[in-house]
C-alpha cells in the first residue's frame, strides 16, 4: 500500500522537514511562549505548577497506550500493509480505553494525594479526554511521518496550539484560573483531530492480524521499554517533585525546565522527529548515515547552544524589566543548572534517536537505565536537602552522565566531534562569556536586552564563520534549493 522513495528522495523531503518544522513551527512556538510569559503573570504559581503536576501523572499513564507499535511502524524496512496499520489501530484503541477507565477510577485518589480543588479534577478529566482523541490521529500521522511529508504533518499541529493558545491566554486573562488549561485542551483535540483526517485521510477496519502484531511488537516493544524509562525518568519523576516541593516551589522548577529546554523545542525536536524515518530509511547506507548524523548534530548545536546560553546571560534583565514577573526570580539559579543538562541533551538525543533508527534499541536501553537510576537516585534526595536549587542541581549531575552515550555511539559510527558540535559550543561559549563581562555595565532596560541580543548574534556568527567557513552557508543554499525543489516517488 505505500510507495518506495529513493535515498535521494529521502534526503530531499529529509531537508524539507527541517526547514519546515525549524520554520514554519519556530514561528508558532514564539506565540506558544509568548502564551507561557502572559500566563506567568495572568495565573498564580500554584495554579500553573498544579497543571504541570497533573499533566506529568496523565502523560504517565498515557505511555501504555502505544507499546511501541506506531515507533515500530515508522521504522519498518519493508512496506506497510493495510493489516499493519489497523492492527496497530485497534490495539492502541482497545489500550487507550482500559487506561481512562482506570484514570476515571483512580482520579479522587489523586485529587486526594494532590490536593486538588473541583477545577482542578476537571482537568483531570480534560487531558484524559485528550490523550483519547489524540490517539484517533495516529495512524494518519504515522503515515506522513513514514512518507517524510512534515510540510502536512506541522498543519495540525500549528492549528491546534494556535487555537490552545489564543483560548488559554483569552481566559487567563478573564480570570478562570485553572479552568483556562481545562477548555483549552479540549479545543486542542477536538481541531487536531479534524484537521488530522482532513489532510491525511484514512478509515479504519475491522482487521486484524497476530502475525502483523508479533512482527510489530519484536521491535515495538523494546522501544516502548526505552519510552517508559523516559517517562519514568521524567514525568515520573515530576510526580514525585510535586509531592516533596509542592505546588508554589515546584513551580520555579517548571519555569527553569519550560525556559531552559525551550531551545530543544524550538529547533531539537523537529531534526530529531525528521530524522528517526530518515535514518530508517537510510539503514543500509553507511557513509550517508555517518555524514547525516554528522549534520543533524551540527544544526542542533549551531542553534541550541547560543539560543540557551544567550537566555541564561540576559534572563536576569528581563525579569528586573517586567514588574510582575519578578516573582520568578527564585528561578534564575535552576535555570542555570537545566542549562547544563540541556546542552548535554541537545547532543545525546540525537544520537540515541541515530540508535533507535537503525535498530539499536539494546544500546539505547542500557543508555536509558543509566539515566533513570541516576535521575532517581540524585533528584529526590537533593531536593529534600536543598530544595528547587538542589534538584536542579542533580538535574546538571545527570546531563554530565552523557559522556557515556558520546562514547558508545561513536564506537558503533565514528562520527566527527569537530563537524558535529565542537565549534558551536565554543562560539556559544565565547559569545556567553562576552555577555557576562558586559553586563554590570549596561542599565536595566528593555533597549539593553535588543542590545545584548544583536550583541552576542554578531560574536557568534563571527565566531561560526571563522571556524567553519563558507561550509555553512553552502548548507543553507542547498536546504534553499531542496525546498524549493520538487522530488519524485518511485512507484
Amino acid at each position: 500500500m505505500e510507495s518506495e522513495i529513493r535515498l535521494e528522495t529521502v534526503k530531499s523531503r529529509a531537508v524539507k522537514g527541517v526547514v519546515f518544522l525549524t520554520g514554519r513551527t519556530f514561528i508558532f512556538n514564539v506565540l506558544s511562549l509568548v502564551a507561557t510569559g502572559f500566563l506567568t503573570v495572568f495565573l498564580e504559581p500554584s495554579e500553573i505548577g498544579v497543571f504541570w503536576i497533573v499533566t506529568a501523572v496523565v502523560n504517565v499513564l498515557a505511555y501504555f497506550g502505544d507499546i511501541g507499535l506506531a515507533g515500530a511502524l515508522i521504522q519498518k524496512k519493508d512496506k506497510l500493509e493495510d493489516v499493519d496499520l489497523h492492527t496497530t489501530f485497534w490495539v492502541q484503541q482497545t489500550l487507550v480505553i482500559l487506561l481512562l477507565a482506570i484514570l476515571f477510577v483512580v482520579s479522587p485518589k489523586l485529587g486526594q494525594i494532590y490536593h486538588l480543588s473541583g477545577a482542578g479534577m476537571y482537568l483531570v478529566y480534560a487531558l484524559g479526554i485528550s490523550f483519547f482523541l489524540s490517539s484517533l490521529k495516529t495512524i494518519p500521522s504515522i503515515l506522513m511521518e513514514r512518507e517524510l511529508r512534515f510540510e502536512r504533518l506541522i498543519i495540525p499541529q500549528i492549528v491546534e496550539n494556535l487555537l490552545y493558545n489564543l483560548v488559554i491566554v483569552y481566559l487567563a486573562w478573564k480570570g478562570w484560573g485553572l479552568t483556562s488549561y481545562t477548555i483549552a485542551v479540549l479545543v486542542r483535540g477536538v481541531s487536531g483531530l479534524l484537521v488530522t483526517y482532513v489532510i491525511r485521510p484514512w478509515r479504519p477496519k475491522l482487521a486484524f492480524s497476530f502475525v502483523s502484531l508479533k512482527r510489530l511488537l519484536s521491535y515495538g516493544l523494546p522501544y516502548q521499554l526505552n519510552t517508559f524509562l523516559a517517562v519514568a525518568k521524567d514525568d515520573g519523576m515530576t510526580s514525585v517533585l510535586g509531592g516533596i516541593l509542592g505546588g508554589s516551589a515546584f513551580s520555579f522548577l517548571g519555569w527553569a525546565q519550560k525556559w531552559g529546554q525551550a531551545p530543544l523545542r524550538f529547533f531539537m525536536d523537529h531534526i530529531i522527529k525528521v530524522t528517526f524515518p530518515a535514518f530508517a530509511r537510510m539503514q543500509n547506507e553507511k557513509d550517508h548515515l555517518r555524514r547525516s548524523l554528522e549534520r543533524s548534530l551540527f544544526f542542533i548545536a549551531f542553534l541550541v547552544f547560543p539560543s540557551l546560553l544567550g537566555l541564561v546571560a540576559i534572563a536576569p534583565i528581563l525579569l528586573a524589566i517586567i514588574p510582575r514577573y519578578q516573582k520568578w526570580e527564585p528561578a534564575l539559579i535552576p535555570l542555570g543548572f537545566v542549562a547544563i543538562n540541556t546542552i548535554f541533551a541537545a547532543v545525546t538525543t540525537p544520537l540515541t534517536n541515530y540508535l533507535n533508527a537503525v535498530g539499536k534499541i539494546k544500546t539505547t536501553f542500557g543508555l536509558m537505565v543509566m539515566w533513570t537510576v541516576l535521575t532517581w537516585a540524585l533528584v529526590p534526595v537533593m531536593a529534600i536537602k536543598f530544595g528547587v536549587n538542589g534538584a536542579a542541581m542533580a538535574y546538571a549531575m545527570v546531563g554530565l552522565s552523557s559522556v557515556v552515550a558520546i562514547y558508545l555511539v561513536r564506537r558503533e559510527i565514528n562520527f566527527s566531534f569537530n563537524r558535529s558540535f565542537v565549534k558551536p559550543l565554543f562560539s556559544s561559549l565565547l559569545m556567553f562569556i562576552c555577555l557576562l563581562v558586559a553586563r554590570p555595565f549596561l542599565t536595566v532596560s528593555a533597549s539593553t536586552v535588543w542590545m545584548m541580543i544583536l550583541g552576542g548574534m554578531l560574536v557568534y556568527l563571527v565566531s561560526v564563520y571563522s571556524l567553519v567557513g563558507v561550509e555553512i552557508v553552502n548548507d543553507i543554499v542547498r536546504s534553499v534549493r531542496s525546498l524549493l525543489g520538487r522530488d519524485k516517488v518511485v512507484q
